[in-house]
C-alpha cells in the first residue's frame, strides 16, 4: 500500500433491446449448487463505456485507440506453452528515475524479456494491456511447456473451479492435474520500484533452472509476473500514473486502464495465491493485516493461506541476514500478530484485498523496508539509494520465492481452498467465523477479529417507473459483468421478495460464484465507527447507492423462478422521442457529457424552468440523435418551454486528479490551474466558472494574479468549491455569508442527504459521499440551502466519529447544510461541503457538480 494516507430519430429503448437468445437454463429453487453454464446474450451496452470495450469490437477498438485496451479473455485461445512474442524495444530515456538506483529502467525491461524468452520454453509474454500514459504492460507466464491441447484442458478445468464448485471439489484427476496459478504483481506504485528487479530475476532464473524443485513448481503450476503495473510512475519517479491517479486505491471504481489489466488478470488466471510488492516500511511489513477484516470474502480460509505464507515470507526475509545494526534493516512485522489496529484490509480499493473475490486464499501487500523515494531519492548519495535498493530487491525476491515455496507444498489445498470460495458462493451458504478452532494454527484471533456479511437473496436493478436512471443502471450492469458478476435481465413482469417489477429489470442472483464481489458493489456497507479509532483509507463504497441508479436489495425469494436470459452487457437506454421538442435530465454523468456536446455544436439549449433539465428544440433533433447514440441517454417528449440558454461552460480547475478527470468525463472544456498558474500570469479570459477544492491559496497569490481572479468574480465569474479548498477561497474573497465548519478529518463514507430539489442537487438520489466532511452555518441573507446532511444519523457506511474534543461528529452534521448556493453582486457561488467527485465512488453525484457548474456560468 505505502505509507500514504491517506439515421434515425428514434433510438432503441431497454424494453425494446434487440438481443440473440442462445441458449436459457432456468434453475428451480434447491437445485444444485453448481450454476448452469452461463447463456449469452448479445444487447448492446454504451459505445463509450470503458466496461463494455473488452467484450465488443467497437470498444476495443475505441480502447486501443486512447491506450486503454485491456486484456481479452481468448487471448492465446487454441494454443499452447510457450506462447512467445518479440516485444517492440522502447526508446531509451536517461530521464527514468530507476536509472539513478541502480534499477532496471523501463525502456530496459523488454530487451531483457525477450531475451529470457529466448532461454528454453518456459517463458511466455503478453501484452496485458495499456497504461495510462500509453506503456505496454507485461504479463510473464512461466510454466512447464504444454501442448495446445494441455493448455485448453486447464482452460476447461479453470472455469469448472469456478462453474461447478461442487463437482470440481469431487473431482481428484482435476486437483492432481491442474496447474495452480500464482500472480505477483510488481510496482503499482511507481515510486516503489524494487520488485519489478526481482522479478525480472527471478524469471531469468527460472527460465534455466534446472533442478527438481524448478520442475516440481513448473509443472504443477503457472506462474504470472506483471513486471510493472505503473510504468508511467516508474518512469518518472511518482506513486501515481500519468493521470495522477493511485492505482492502489482504484479497483471496485477500475477507473485507469493499469486497475482494468489486473482486474481482467484475476478473472482470466484466477490465481489461487497473489502477493504485491510495496515499499517503504521497516521492518518489512507482510500482510495479513489488524481489523476490520473484509466481510464479504471467505475469511477463514484467507486468513489460513495468508497467515502461513506470512510466516514462511517473514523467516526467508529475516534469514537474509540484514540487520538493524549493520544495515539499518529492522525485522519483519506481520500485522494481524504484532499491531491492533491502522493496516487493515476493510476496503477492497487495493489489489490484495480485490482478489480474493475472483479465488485467491492468500493475498499480500508486501513492504520492503528501505526508502529510496521522495526526499530520500533527492537528498541520499547514489552508492547509499543503491545500497538501499538493492536490499530492498533482496528482500523482494525472498518474498516472491517463499510464496512460490508455499504454492508448492500447498498445491492441492489452495486449489481446494478456491474451489471453497466459489462453492459457498454458489450454494448460499453461510460464512464461516473465524476463531482458533476454525482456522486452526493462527493464533490471537479475537472477536474484534469476525466480520461476516448479511447476503441478501438477490438485488434487483428495476426497469420502468422504479428506476431513478436508466443510464446509471445500464452503467452499473456494465460495471458487475466487467467484474465477472452474473447478471440476468427479465423476459416478463415478475415479483420478488413481495415486491412488483417490470419486464426490462436485471436480477442478481446471489447464489453465483463470486457473490463476494457482487456484494461489495451493491451492498450499502456497514457503519464501523465503533469497531476502531482509525482507518487506513475509505471505509464505505457502495456503488448501489452512489452510482446513481435505483437497487433493491430482496432478502427473500427464488430469483431462479424469475423468466430471465443472462446478458453479458446491459441493453442501451438511448432514445429520442420521435417529435416535438425534447426534454434531457441532467441527473447522470452521461447527460451532463451530452448537454456540453450540444453546446459545444452550437445548439440552442435551454434550461427548464423545475431547474431539473434543458429542453432542446426538435429542429436540432439529429444532433440529439448523435449524442444518444454517443452517450446512451434519453431524450423524452416535452411541451415545455424552456427559460434562459445554456452557455458553453469553460472551466478553470484547482482539483485533484479525480476531479479533473470527472469534469473530462463530463465534457466541460477544462483548464487546470493552481497557486503557481496564477501567480504566472493565467489569461481569465479563457474561463467562466472556477472550480476550486485544492492546490489555491487565495493568500499566496501575489497582487497582481490576486486582482486578476478578483476581477474574474466581480465580473460574473462563477465559483464552485468544494471541501475546505473552496470554503477558504470564498471565505478570503469575501463572497458567500456562511461559516463553514469542519467534520473529523478522519472521517469518510456513504451518507444520507436531503435533496432541496433546485438546480444543483435536484431531486437526487438521497445519497452522497463524504471524506473529511464538512457543512455551512450561520447562512446569511440569499443563502440558499441545495443539499443537508439527514437529520438523525447521517452515516449509512464508513467510519465516522467525534475528534478527541467530542466535536465533528455525525450528529453535529445532522440537519446541517452539506451544499449552498447564492450570489454576491454578479458572482454565483455554490459550496460543497461533501465529496461528489472522490476517485468515481459517487458516479450518480457527478451531476450535481455538473449542474452547479451551469447554475454559477
Amino acid at each position: 500500500m505505502g505509507i500514504s494516507r491517506p439515421s434515425r430519430p428514434v433510438l432503441l429503448t431497454a424494453s425494446a433491446a434487440a438481443g440473440t437468445l442462445l441458449f436459457t437454463v432456468l434453475t428451480p429453487a434447491g437445485a444444485s449448487a453448481d450454476p448452469a453454464p452461463r447463456p449469452v446474450i448479445r444487447d448492446e451496452a454504451p459505445l463509450d463505456s470503458p466496461d463494455r470495450a473488452a467484450r465488443t469490437p467497437e470498444g476495443a477498438a475505441a480502447r486501443a485507440l486512447d491506450g486503454a485496451a485491456a486484456p481479452g479473455r481468448d487471448t492465446g485461445k487454441g494454443r499452447g506453452y510457450p506462447r512467445e512474442q518479440r516485444l517492440d524495444a522502447v526508446p531509451k530515456n536517461p530521464a527514468d528515475k530507476s536509472i539513478k538506483l541502480g534499477l532496471t529502467p523501463y525502456h530496459a525491461i523488454a530487451p531483457r524479456l525477450n531475451k529470457v524468452q529466448g532461454v528454453g520454453d518456459r517463458v511466455s509474454v503478453e501484452i496485458a494491456g495499456r497504461s495510462a500514459g500509453g506503456h505496454d504492460l507485461y504479463l510473464v507466464t512461466v510454466t512447464a511447456p504444454e501442448s495446445a491441447r494441455e493448455a485448453a484442458r486447464q482452460e476447461k478445468m479453470r472455469e469448472r473451479i469456478e462453474n461447478a464448485p461442487g463437482a470440481a471439489a469431487k473431482d481428484k484427476a482435476l486437483k492432481s492435474a491442474y496447474k495452480t496459478p500464482v500472480f505477483i504483481n510488481n510496482n503499482i506504485h511507481g515510486n516503489e520500484w524494487e520488485g519489478t528487479d526481482a522479478a525480472l530475476k527471478l524469471i531469468e532464473k527460472l527460465a534455466k533452472a534446472k533442478d527438481g524443485k524448478t520442475r516440481d513448481l513448473l509443472a504443477h503450476h503457472r506462474l504470472y509476473f506483471n513486471v510493472t503495473m505503473n510504468p508511467d510512475g516508474r518512469i518518472a519517479g511518482t506513486r501515481e500514473n500519468a493521470n495522477g491517479f493511485d492505482l492502489n486505491r482504484d479497483f471496485i471504481t477500475a477507473t485507469q486502464p493499469e486497475a482494468r489489466a489486473v482486474r481482467q488478470i484475476a478473472i482470466d488466471k484466477q490465481p489461487a495465491v497473489m502477493i504485491d510488492l510495496h515499499g517503504y516500511v521497516n521492518g518489512t511489513l507482510i500482510e495479513p493485516t489488524t481489523p476490520p477484516h473484509g466481510e464479504n470474502y471467505e475469511y477463514d480460509l484467507f486468513l489460513k493461506n495468508s497467515y502461513a505464507n506470512a510466516l514462511g515470507m517473514e523467516k526467508a526475509v529475516n534469514g537474509l541476514g540484514y540487520t538493524e545494526a549493520k544495515d539499518g534493516v529492522q525485522p519483519a512485522i506481520i500485522p494481524f500478530r504484532d499491531q491492533e489496529e491502522g493496516w487493515d484490509d476493510w476496503p477492497p480499493i487495493f489489489t490484495p484485498q480485490y482478489m480474493p473475490f475472483h479465488g485467491t486464499v492468500a493475498a499480500h501487500t508486501i513492504e520492503f523496508p528501505m526508502q529510496v523515494n521522495n526526499e530520500e531519492y533527492d537528498s541520499r548519495p547514489t552508492a547509499e539509494l543503491r545500497r538501499r535498493s538493492a536490499i530492498n530487491t533482496d528482500i523482494a525476491g525472498a518474498a516472491m520465492t517463499a510464496t512460490l515455496d508455499y504454492a508448492r507444498e500447498h498445491r492441492r489445498s489452495l486449489i481446494d481452498d478456491q474451489i471453497e470460495v466459489f462453492r459457498r458462493g454458489a450454494a448460499g451458504a453461510q460464512q464461516v467465523e473465524v476463531s482458533e478452532e476454525t482456522v486452526p494454527g493462527v493464533p490471537g484471533i479475537g472477536p474484534e477479529d469476525v466480520y461476516t456479511a448479511d447476503f441478501p437473496r438477490a438485488y434487483v436493478i428495476p426497469a420502468g417507473e422504479r428506476q431513478r436512471s436508466g443510464a446509471a443502471a445500464s452503467r452499473l450492469v456494465d460495471h458487475l459483468l466487467a467484474n465477472d458478476v452474473r447478471v440476468r435481465r427479465a423476459t416478463r413482469d415478475f415479483r420478488l421478495g413481495g415486491a412488483s417489477y417490470e419486464k426490462g429489470s436485471y436480477v442478481v442472483d446471489m447464489r453465483q460464484p463470486k457473490r463476494g464481489i457482487a456484494n461489495v458493489i451493491l451492498a450499502d456497507g456497514r457503519d464501523i465507527s465503533d469497531k476502531v479509532s482509525a482507518m487506513y483509507d475509505i471505509s464505505g463504497w457502495s456503488l448501489g447507492r452512489l452510482w446513481g441508479a435505483s437497487v433493491v436489495s430482496a432478502k427473500k425469494g427464488s430469483p431462479a423462478a424469475v423468466p430471465s436470459r443472462a446478458v453479458d452487457s446491459a441493453a442501451r437506454v438511448g432514445y429520442v422521442a420521435p417529435r416535438g421538442d425534447l426534454r434531457l435530465r441532467l441527473d447522470d454523468p452521461r447527460e451532463v457529457a451530452a448537454l456540453n456536446s450540444l453546446v459545444r455544436e452550437g445548439i440552442s439549449v435551454r434550461r427548464s424552468r423545475d431547474g431539473g433539465g434543458v429542453i432542446v428544440p426538435g429542429a436540432a433533433r439529429r444532433a440529439a440523435w448523435d449524442a444518444a447514440k454517443k452517450y446512451d441517454v434519453e431524450f423524452s417528449a416535452t411541451k415545455a418551454r424552456g427559460g434562459d440558454p445554456v452557455r458553453r461552460t469553460r472551466v478553470a480547475a484547482a482539483v485533484t486528479p479525480g476531479e479533473l478527470l470527472a469534469l473530462r468525463e463530463m465534457n466541460f472544456d477544462v483548464v487546470p490551474v493552481s497557486t503557481a498558474v496564477l501567480n504566472d500570469g493565467f489569461d481569465w479570459r479563457g474561463a467562466d466558472v472556477l472550480f476550486v477544492s485544492s492546490g489555491l491559496a487565495y493568500g499566496k497569490l501575489k497582487a497582481p494574479a490576486r486582482k486578476r481572479l478578483d476581477a474574474f468574480l466581480a465580473g460574473g465569474g462563477g465559483l464552485v468549491g468544494r471541501g475546505a479548498g473552496g470554503a477558504a477561497l470564498n471565505s478570503a474573497a469575501d463572497l458567500l455569508s456562511v461559516t463553514a465548519v469542519e467534520g473529523n478529518g478522519d472521517a469518510n463514507g456513504v451518507v444520507r442527504v436531503r435533496n432541496a430539489g433546485g438546480p444543483v442537487a435536484g431531486s437526487g438520489s438521497g445519497y452522497s459521499f463524504v471524506y473529511a466532511p464538512m457543512w455551512f452555518t450561520g447562512l446569511g441573507d440569499g443563502v440558499r440551502v441545495e443539499q443537508a446532511y439527514a437529520g438523525g444519523k447521517p452515516l449509512v457506511s464508513g467510519h465516522w466519529r467525534a475528534d478527541g474534543s467530542g466535536a465533528g461528529g455525525p450528529a453535529d452534521a445532522a440537519g446541517e447544510a452539506s451544499v449552498v448556493s447564492g450570489a454576491h453582486g454578479s458572482t454565483r457561488v455554490v459550496l460543497f461541503g461533501t465529496e461528489p467527485l472522490f476517485r468515481g465512488h459517487p458516479k450518480g453525484v457527478f451531476a450535481q457538480v455538473g449542474r452547479a457548474l451551469f447554475a454559477v456560468r
